[in-house]
């Protein structure tokens, strides 16, 4: 068994599994006595969002997102992310817009009302978390809005049957928090952990098991000693070409974050 499958066996225990689930920028936050003077953020793992299908059922290679998406063949056993900035950024990126710079109400409302009328039209089985992928195996689904990490799980888990692809108008790039609390006590541990996961080896070892963006430098070529064929993944490392197709979702005021998820939950049969 090589290290990669005891990786895969282990499965990543205590922090490393909060890690694994998609982390995307890593936050060090000194206590409060000092918090003002030493806020650092880092990057650390990111996934993409975009188109994925079986392989032979919907072979997605970059198409255009409605026109693939919504062929008539897969009405009912389409499934999309509950996540709003990845379900409406790819559409609302989908409709020309860059989600990445100022937007105003009325486009991302003719993203919900896009969305809305796909649910009622019935092309959309589900909004949904990652538990798409078991109705992905099943067959319940043919093509979700879903994860690139998730992807290459259920890829090597079932033989290459699944594939992953960022529609022509674009996908998204996002993150999430690693945190040390400005209570802690323990800020020490927790830097030298941060360090640890910054080691180029080591942040080789959990990009192949997540599969998202890795920003260490070093890994690339530190992946020749895990899995040389994940070197050149653009999953992992992409290049710019890839990462020229994807954005990141403008942050949201208060009030449009209200009012935005609002509307969303509705459109999904939530609220």
């Amino acid at each position: 068994m090589n290290e990669r499958q005891q990786m895969k066996k282990q499965r990543l225990i205590s922090v490393a599994a909060v890690i694994a689930l998609a982390a995307g920028s890593a936050v060090a936050v000194a206590p409060a006595s000092n918090a003002a003077a030493r806020v650092v953020t880092i990057g650390y793992q990111g996934p993409l969002t975009g188109e994925e299908a079986q392989v032979g059922i919907d072979e997605l290679k970059g198409v255009q997102y409605a026109v693939k998406l919504f062929n008539a063949k897969n009405k009912g056993k389409i499934e999309v992310l509950s996540e709003i900035r990845h379900t409406i950024g790819i559409t609302m990126l989908y409709q020309g817009v860059d989600i990445s710079k100022p937007f105003t109400s009325d486009q991302f409302m003719n993203a919900v009302d896009f969305l809305k009328k796909k649910i009622n039209d019935g092309f959309i089985r589900q909004v949904k978390g990652n538990d798409y992928k078991e109705d992905l195996i099943s067959g319940d689904a043919v093509a979700v809005i879903g994860w690139s990490g998730d992807l290459f799980q259920l890829a090597i888990e079932n033989d290459g049957k699944f594939d992953f692809a960022i529609p022509e108008s674009g996908g998204t790039i996002s993150g999430d928090n690693f945190m040390v609390p400005s209570t802690s006590t323990k800020a020490v541990e927790a830097s030298k952990l941060i360090n640890y996961y910054y080691d180029p080896v080591i942040a080789a070892k959990v990009a192949a098991y997540v599969n998202y963006v890795c920003p260490v430098i070093g890994a690339q070529e530190a992946m020749g000693q895990v899995d040389a064929t994940l070197q050149k993944s653009e999953f992992i490392f992409p290049t710019q070409s890839t990462l020229s197709r994807l954005k990141i979702f403008r942050p949201l005021t208060d009030a449009e974050q209200t009012s935005f998820e609002t509307a969303f939950q509705s459109a999904a049969g939530n609220a």
